[in-house]
C-alpha cells in the first residue's frame, strides 16, 4: 500500500532565526521530496508592528518563495489555532516551528505558541527548532498606532453627537416613567454606536467614561450634580463603565474581523476570476497579459510581464518569478519602493503562482500535441513504406516474370500471348507511373511546394484530354459523358485537374465489374463549374463516406482487378480541389452505385487589345 505523501509547513514570523527555521523545513522537504508551505498568521495587530520587523517578515517570506514554498497568510487572533486548522485542512504532517528559550515564568502564566500548538494538535508531528542561539534577546514589538489629529477630532465629535442623543432620549424615556436600568441600556447602545461608527480606540473609552459621567450628573440623585448620595451607585456606575468597555472592545474586535473576512473574500473573488481568464486564454501572450492586468487590478503600480527572468530598469524595482518547480517562465517587474502588505504580497503569490501553472499545462499540452503529431508521422511512414513495399512488389514481379518469359521463349509463344505479355508489362507500368505521380503529388502539397499555374480552361478538353489517359481497362466499361455547357470555362491548373478526373474514373473502374456504366457529368452552379464521376457498382456504405478521403484508407469493397490500392488517390483529389478553392463530396447514385462530385471556380477569357 502506497505511503501518505508527506506535506512539511513552516511558520512565518519576524524573528531574526525564523530564516534558519525556514532552511531547516526546506532541507526536510527535500529530503522527503514533497510539499513545501510557508505560512504566515496576520493578526489584527500587523498593522501595528515596527517597520523593522515588517522589513524582516518580508525577507523570511522572500527567502520561502526562493526555497520552493508555496506562501499562505490567513487571519486570525488566536495564531496556534490558525495553525492548527490550516495544517488539518491543507493534508499537513509535518509543522516545523521555533521556540523561544523565554519560557513561563509561572504556572498561572500565558502558554507560548508552541505549548499552545501541541495542545490543540496533539496529534500532529511538530519539529521545534530552539531559537536560543540567535532569539534570546529578541522580544515581538508592538508598534504604536499612528494618529491623525483631524481622524481623531471627527471620531470625537462623532462620540460626543452619539452621547448628547442617548442623554436626550434618557431624558424623554425617565419623562414617561422608564427605569435606570433602560436608561443605562441607551448609554450602553451609545457606546456600541460610537465604537461602530469610529476608528479610533480612544473614542468608545471616552464614550464609556463620559456615558457614567453623564449617567450621573442627569438621572442620579442629586441630579445636575456628580455628587453621589445613593447607596450601591459607584458599583452600579463600576459596573457601567466595565460593562461599556467590554461592549466597546468587543465592536471593535468585530470590526477587524469584518475587515480580514472582506479581504479573504476579495482574495477568493480575484483567485476565481484569475482561473476563469486563465482558462479562456489560449496563448502564451493571453496568460501573460492575464497576469498583467490582475497584478495591476492588486496593487495598482506600473508592473511589467516578461517572459524569462528580467530587471528593473530602477533602483526602487522589484522583480517576482513566474515560476514553478520545475520551471521558470517569466518574472513580474513592480516599480514603487513602498513595499507590499502580506495580504498583497500572499494574493501576488498566488496569482503568479496560477499563471505559471497554467503557461506549464500550455507547455505539456504543447508537447502532447508535438509528440501525437510525430506519432501520427511516423504512423504515416510506416504505413507508407509498408504499403509501397507490397503493392511495388506486385507489379513488379510480374513485369519481371512476363519480361524474362519474352527474353527466353519469345520464339515459341503465340502472337496472341506475346501480345497479351505486353499488354499485361505495359499496364502495370502504367499502374507503377500513375503511382509514383500520386506520391509526388501528394509529397509536393503536403510540404507546401505546390504552385498552381491557374487559367481560364474549357471543361470539356479538360474532360476530354484526362479520359485518354485512364486506365486500358476502360474498354471493359461503358464510359459516357456529358456537358451542360459546351462553352464552360474553369479557373483552374488543367494538368492537376485532369490528375483529379483520372483519379476518380481510375477508381470507378477498379471498384467496379466489367461491363458496369461510368458517367461523367459536368455543370455550372453559383460560379463554379460542378464536375461528377458516376458509377453503378455496389456503392459506399456511410460509415466509409467520411473516410475516403483519408491518406492511406483503402475501404472494405472489393477491388475487381485484385490489385491492392495505397489509398491516396481520393486523398490526392481533395488536397487539389481545395488548393484551387473549390470542394469534393461522395453521394450515393440513385438507384444503385457511387457519385463523386467537386467544384472549383469558373473562369472568364480575358481578350487583350
Amino acid at each position: 500500500m502506497e505511503l501518505p505523501k508527506e506535506h512539511i509547513l513552516v511558520c512565518l514570523s519576524s524573528a531574526p532565526s525564523n530564516a534558519r527555521i525556514i532552511r531547516t523545513a526546506a532541507t526536510m522537504s527535500q529530503a522527503f521530496h514533497c510539499s513545501f508551505t510557508a505560512l504566515f498568521v496576520q493578526t489584527p495587530g500587523y498593522e501595528l508592528m515596527p517597520e523593522a520587523d515588517k522589513d524582516r517578515l518580508r525577507a523570511n517570506t522572500r527567502l520561502a518563495e526562493d526555497l520552493g514554498a508555496t506562501v499562505e497568510t490567513v487571519f486570525g487572533d488566536d495564531v496556534s489555532y490558525q495553525i492548527a486548522e490550516y495544517a488539518r485542512l491543507s493534508g499537513v504532517t509535518k509543522i516545523v516551528i521555533g521556540r523561544s528559550v523565554a519560557a513561563r515564568k509561572h504556572l498561572w502564566g500565558k502558554p507560548t505558541l508552541t505549548e499552545k500548538l501541541i495542545a490543540i494538535a496533539p496529534n500532529m508531528d511538530i519539529h521545534i527548532i530552539p531559537d536560543a542561539s540567535t532569539d534570546a534577546s529578541f522580544r515581538p514589538q508592538k508598534g504604536k498606532r499612528k494618529l491623525d489629529l483631524r481622524t481623531v477630532l471627527r471620531d470625537w465629535t462623532v462620540s460626543a453627537a452619539i452621547l448628547t442623543l442617548a442623554t436626550m432620549a434618557g431624558y424623554a424615556f425617565s419623562k414617561v416613567g422608564f427605569t435606570e436600568a433602560n436608561i443605562i441600556a441607551i448609554y450602553l447602545l451609545a457606546v456600541l454606536l460610537t465604537s461602530m461608527a469610529t476608528s479610533t480606540r480612544s473614542s468608545y473609552i471616552l464614550s464609556a467614561l463620559g456615558s457614567v459621567l453623564v449617567f450621573n450628573f442627569f438621572f442620579t440623585s442629586p441630579q445636575f450634580s456628580l455628587r453621589v448620595y445613593e447607596h450601591g451607585a459607584p458599583m452600579t456606575f463600576l459596573i457601567m463603565i466595565v460593562t461599556a468597555l467590554i461592549v466597546g472592545s468587543l465592536t471593535d474586535r468585530l470590526k477587524s474581523q469584518v475587515k480580514q473576512s472582506t479581504r479573504a473574500a476579495y482574495r477568493t473573488n480575484l483567485l476565481f476570476e484569475t482561473n476563469q481568464m486563465l482558462q479562456k486564454a489560449p496563448t502564451e501572450e493571453e496568460i501573460f497579459q492575464v497576469a498583467r492586468n490582475q497584478l495591476h487590478k492588486l496593487v495598482g503600480r506600473d508592473l511589467a510581464v516578461n517572459p524569462g527572468i528580467t530587471t528593473g530598469g530602477k533602483n526602487n524595482a522589484t522583480t517576482y518569478l513566474l515560476k514553478t518547480s520545475a520551471h521558470i517562465y517569466g518574472s513580474v517587474t513592480m516599480e514603487g519602493a513602498e513595499p507590499l502588505e502580506a495580504f498583497e504580497n500572499s494574493v501576488l503569490l498566488s496569482i503568479l503562482g496560477e499563471c505559471a501553472l497554467a503557461l506549464e499545462n500550455r507547455k505539456i499540452a504543447k508537447e502532447k500535441e508535438e509528440a501525437k503529431l510525430l506519432a501520427e508521422n511516423e504512423k504515416l511512414r510506416s504505413n507508407l513504406l509498408r504499403s509501397i513495399s507490397h503493392d511495388l512488389r506486385t507489379p513488379l514481379t510480374a513485369i519481371s516474370g512476363n519480361a524474362g518469359i519474352l527474353l527466353e521463349d519469345s520464339e515459341r509463344l503465340s502472337p496472341e500471348n506475346r501480345r497479351q505479355m505486353y499488354s499485361d508489362i505495359y499496364d502495370d507500368a502504367a499502374w507503377l507511373y500513375n503511382l509514383v505521380e500520386n506520391l509526388l503529388a501528394v509529397t509536393r502539397i503536403e510540404e507546401g511546394h505546390m504552385k498552381l499555374n491557374t487559367q481560364p480552361q474549357l471543361v470539356e478538353e479538360i474532360v476530354s484530354e484526362a479520359l485518354q489517359h485512364v486506365s486500358r481497362k476502360k474498354t471493359e466499361h461503358t464510359i459516357t459523358v456529358s456537358h451542360g455547357d459546351d462553352l464552360l470555362l474553369a479557373k483552374c491548373d488543367a494538368r492537376l485537374i485532369v490528375q483529379v478526373i483520372i483519379n476518380l474514373v481510375d477508381n470507378a473502374i477498379k471498384y467496379t465489374n466489367p461491363g458496369s456504366h461510368i458517367h461523367v457529368s459536368t455543370k455550372e452552379e453559383n460560379g463554379f463549374a460542378v464536375l461528377s464521376v458516376a458509377d453503378d457498382g455496389t456503392g459506399i456504405t456511410d460509415a466509409e463516406k467520411s473516410k475516403v478521403f483519408q491518406m492511406f484508407y483503402t475501404g472494405s469493397n472489393p477491388i475487381a482487378d485484385s490489385r491492392r490500392s495505397l489509398g491516396l488517390g481520393l486523398s490526392l483529389c481533395k488536397s487539389i480541389v481545395a488548393a484551387h478553392g473549390g470542394d469534393i463530396r461522395v453521394a450515393d447514385n440513385v438507384p444503385q452505385g457511387t457519385v463523386f462530385t467537386f467544384t472549383i471556380p469558373t473562369g472568364e477569357v480575358e481578350l487583350h487589345e
